[in-house]
């Protein structure tokens, strides 16, 4: 292998949107991330919905059909 012509690995802080931080390995100093394994539904048991620019809607409204985050919502108004 050719010498110093790799990056540098080193500590990382990885920050969630949650809040939640810690620590790993890599390539970067900090990593910014939406979803971790404090928030995400797979890991916590609880339903989430991450909509972004309404594409839940935009999908509805292509397809049409009623969808489990339809029910939930129409039933709370």
């Amino acid at each position: 292998m050719k010498p110093k012509i790799h990056p540098r690995y080193q500590n990382c802080s990885v920050h969630c949107a949650c809040g939640s931080t810690f620590t790993t390995r890599s390539t970067l100093s900090r990593i910014n991330v939406d979803i971790c394994s404090s928030c995400h539904p797979f890991f916590t048991g609880k339903q989430k919905f991450v909509d972004t620019a309404g594409r839940l809607e935009r999908f509805s409204k292509k397809f049409g059909g009623t969808y489990s985050f339809q029910k939930t919502a129409a039933a709370a108004k």
